[in-house]
């Protein structure tokens, strides 16, 4: 059975002339929507900058190809070689125990020497700094409240670089300088353009709350690591898939590609690894913190209807129907079963010791008297109390906090988290001696303002792309920001800072680049158009950089006169 091949958007046949009103609109400069073909529609090629922009450079057309191939890995790793000197830079200082530190540097320390995280004595952070890894590691067990990946990861640069400052930022500040690499492929696949890629990942590299999250040893930026690294596999999946898909397509006599309803409902895509990849990076996102759940619930769901919409542009009369038969089962194998049996081994440690807290409670404590212990082994049975505690510490942490804020406030940066703070008088710890007043060194943990006032508009363009343009790409941004940041809106009475926020950076980064190649205009546009979008684009990418250095001093706790630093707190919550 052949059909015709669709346009893109109304579904003519490729080789149909336009309807006569066109062709008579034409001479008042009407263009018609170029009419794009079905292997295009499936796997879209990457875009290539004009043959006038060669000639101005003076690059010869044989020189093109191997100049675009270099592009594509060279720009992502230029970009990343950027950011990963700003994270590594005097990462050791502040020589303190900032923030939350003072829980992950220490339970990371423990785990990775011992299997289990301690319960450490009160006020032993300053012998920390001092005495680094000569501290004896307390034998009691401590009650920790998140899964122990985050702290894994931080442990093992504790390995490398031994029990200091440096050593627990070490390995958050390799994932923050990945996660910009990252994000340069990620955007260019998604974009196809190996520009808006580089741009995303460069919006990434000066982002304030993800440079600050890139040089503490929390949980939340290796959070966004492996969420970010989930996304990219889905990605690479969801190209392989619809390859797969074009190349099992028929062609008719002039080789160009027809949708058939039999091959596009009955073909089954094979073995995915991108997808079980998908799968484990979700497990270890859940292990990490448990609002990883979330993101993981979102992204099948978005992977399943990324294979409804493959199914329907090849031809598939009922893609939902055809999906349901062929893909269905095997997406939700390749990522739950594979997520949970992830997670699960995330807790080797705790499982193979008997001293991890709630380790024995199945045999020693309350858990004795159960009724189900004939059918569930003891180590199951401590490790679900252990895990219901856990939740319900979760559903009650309602205590207030001074940095605390409410998620609604997060996109326009109304209550940031201050991670140090110092006052140092003239001349004193860096505090240059001419100082009229004393100084401030702070650690804000601040996204650039401008950045992040720039995606509230560039969120509500992509809203508009995808309901009334259907642009697949503008969905996929927008589910990935909503699975970070909705889910906090039903725990408004909880105790929640705006950090977790670093999460759904990257696809704030995502949107203001699509807002950016908008701003640009698509291929074709006349010159003119071209250069004002160019001049806009580049001034708002110049300004975000510029805001970047700006507030570099109260990112990096570099002590500025008190002045300069009131003149930074721009928003009165952020005192």
């Amino acid at each position: 059975m052949t059909s015709t091949a669709p346009q893109t958007l109304e579904g003519k046949d490729a080789a149909q002339p336009p309807p006569g009103w066109q062709q008579r609109l034409r001479r008042f400069g009407y263009t018609p929507r170029p009419v794009i073909g079905l292997r295009e529609r499936l796997v879209p090629p990457y875009t290539r900058p004009s043959g006038r922009l060669w000639a101005v450079l003076g690059i010869r057309p044989g020189d093109v190809e191997p100049l675009l191939s270099i592009a594509a890995w060279g720009g992502p790793i230029l970009v990343a070689l950027l950011a990963g000197l700003l994270r590594f830079w005097n990462l050791g200082t502040p020589h303190a125990v900032i923030f939350d530190e003072t829980y992950y540097a220490k339970d990371a320390w423990a785990l990775v020497n011992q299997g289990y995280e301690a319960s450490w004595p009160k006020d032993i952070d300053k012998t920390i700094l001092e005495h680094g890894s000569a501290v004896p590691i307390p034998d009691d067990p401590g009650y920790v409240v998140h899964p122990p990946v985050g702290k894994w990861v931080i442990g093992l640069g504790e390995k490398m670089f031994d029990f200091t400052p440096f050593g627990w930022r070490f390995m958050v500040a390799v994932l923050g300088t990945l996660s910009v690499l990252m994000l340069c492929r990620i955007g260019r696949r998604l974009f196809r353009s190996t520009f808006l890629g580089c741009l995303a990942g460069l919006l990434l590299a000066v982002d304030g709350l993800h440079f600050v999250m890139s040089r503490t040893a929390l949980l939340d930026l290796v959070l966004m690591f492996f969420v970010l690294a989930a996304f990219g596999a889905l990605l690479l999946d969801r190209d392989r898939s619809r390859r797969r898909l074009a190349d099992a397509l028929p062609q008719d006599a002039d080789g160009v590609l027809r949708p058939d309803a039999h091959v596009a409902e009955t073909l089954r895509l094979g073995l995915r690894p991108w997808r079980l990849t998908a799968g484990v990076l979700l497990g270890l996102a859940a292990g990490t913190k448990w609002n990883g759940l979330y993101i993981m619930a979102a992204f099948c769901v978005m992977s399943v209807l990324w294979d409804v919409g493959a199914r329907r542009t090849a031809g598939a009369v009922q893609p939902y129907v055809a999906v349901l038969k062929k893909d269905l089962v095997p997406a939700f194998v390749s990522t739950v079963p594979v997520a949970l049996v992830t997670y699960m081994a995330s807790w080797t440690g705790w499982l193979v010791t008997d001293k991890g807290y709630h380790r024995n409670w199945a045999s020693t404590g309350d858990g004795r008297e159960s009724n189900w212990g004939w059918l569930f082994p003891d180590w199951w049975r401590s490790f679900w109390h252990y895990e219901n505690q856990v939740f319900d510490f979760h559903i009650d942490l309602t205590s207030g906090h001074t940095y605390q804020s409410n998620p609604w406030s997060w996109l326009v940066l109304g209550r940031p988290v201050s991670y140090y703070y110092e006052d140092p008088p003239a001349g004193t710890r860096g505090c240059p001696k001419g100082t009229v007043d004393k100084c401030a060194s702070e650690v804000l943990a601040l996204g650039t303002p401008l950045l992040w006032w720039a995606a509230c508009f560039a969120l509500c363009y992509v809203l508009w792309r995808w309901l009334f343009r259907r642009d697949w790409r503008a969905g996929a941004i927008l589910c990935a920001f909503l699975a970070g940041w909705a889910p906090w809106l039903l725990y408004q009475e909880r105790t929640i800072f705006l950090f977790y926020a670093v999460v759904f950076v990257p696809f704030l980064c995502l949107a203001v680049a699509m807002m950016i190649g908008a701003m640009l205009g698509p291929p074709g546009t006349d010159e003119r158009r071209r250069a004002v979008g160019a001049i806009g684009a580049g001034v708002l990418v110049l300004l975000i950089v510029w805001n970047f250095i700006y507030f570099w001093p109260i990112y990096t706790g570099t002590p500025i006169p008190m002045e300069d630093w009131r003149g930074r707190m721009w928003l009165g919550t952020w005192v």
